[in-house]
C-alpha cells in the first residue's frame, strides 16, 4: 500500500479547545440519538439511518479525543 505524503500540521491546538471540542462532540452525540428516535416514531428510515451514522461517527470522536487527553481508562481509539 503506498503512503501518501504525510499532512502540513501545526500542533497550535490548546488543551482548552479539545476539552471544548470534547464537549460539543458529546453533547451532539445525545442530539443524534434524540434525532434517531424521533425518525424512528415517524418511520423515517433514511433519518434513522443518517442519524445512527452521525452517532456512530461521534462516538468515535469522542473516543479518540479522550485518548488525546490521557483520559483515566481511554481506550486506544484504533483498536
Amino acid at each position: 500500500m503506498a503512503q501518501s505524503p504525510s499532512p502540513s500540521r501545526s500542533y497550535d491546538r490548546s488543551w482548552d479547545e479539545i476539552e471544548e471540542m470534547l464537549e460539543i462532540a458529546e453533547e451532539r452525540i445525545y442530539e443524534w440519538q434524540d434525532w434517531f428516535d424521533t425518525c424512528r416514531e415517524k418511520g423515517d428510515r433514511e433519518g434513522m439511518k443518517e442519524a445512527a451514522r452521525k452517532y456512530k461517527s461521534l462516538q468515535n470522536v469522542v473516543k479518540s479525543l479522550k485518548w488525546v487527553l490521557g483520559e483515566e481508562g481511554a481506550e486506544n481509539p484504533v483498536d
